[in-house]
């Protein structure tokens, strides 16, 4: 027989994972969840209201979490939102500047002042997501990590602002990773909501 966790199991550590998780900035000064979820809120807004660009970063697993939330970042928030790693233009410069710094190139290209990188791996130990937070902060960009693994992992040491998950577990930290984008994105997209003057778009916009 399969030997399998505890569904409910799984629940109870998630929850106690998402109740601990941890938000630093570039100081490493440790702020209270919600504070923290609402100075990442308050950057992604300021960088909407003057129609800036947030680039979204990460391998493997991490990669498609964050092409997952593109599309509620374009569609429900309204944020002009890229991934790094479309394929053709990944190969392109992997091959010619080799693959740890294949994000960077492309950042160094098309990132200006002022834009936000949004950083995502789970062990934080990534070298190309180090080398593309490095290029961002050169451009004098903003950055923005989530990781987890071990607590001194270099990629949360590099962000303006920095969420942590304290667990081990690809699955709980990805699902962790999602989970908070989600609230991100939810949150700001119930603001363009709110905002909107039309009541009859308001109304389309909920029914979806």
């Amino acid at each position: 027989m399969t030997s399998h966790l505890s569904l409910n199991a799984r629940i109870q550590e998630f929850k106690q994972l998402v109740e601990k998780i941890q938000i630093t900035d570039a100081k490493h000064k440790t702020y209270p969840q919600e504070l923290g979820i609402q100075k990442a809120l308050d950057l992604l807004e300021e960088i909407r209201d003057r129609k800036g660009a947030v680039y979204f970063v990460g391998n493997g697993g991490s990669s498609a979490l964050v092409s997952h939330i593109l599309t509620d970042f374009i569609n429900g928030v309204g944020l002009r939102t890229y991934t790094l790693h479309e394929p053709a233009l990944l190969t392109c410069m992997s091959n010619d500047y080799g693959y740890e710094n294949a994000f960077a190139k492309v950042l160094a290209n098309q990132a200006v002042k002022e834009d936000l990188l949004i950083a995502v791996s789970s062990s934080g130990r990534s070298r190309n997501i180090h080398q593309a937070v490095r290029e961002m902060i050169k451009i004098k960009g903003k950055v923005l990590t989530l990781s987890g693994f071990s607590s001194d992992n270099a990629l949360r040491q590099m962000g303006d602002l920095n969420i942590w998950i304290d667990s081990c577990d690809y699955g709980l930290v990805e699902i962790g990773h999602l989970f908070i984008l989600h609230n991100l994105a939810d949150c700001l997209g119930h603001k363009k909501i709110n905002g909107f003057k039309s009541r009859k778009l308001r109304k389309h916009y909920v029914k979806g």
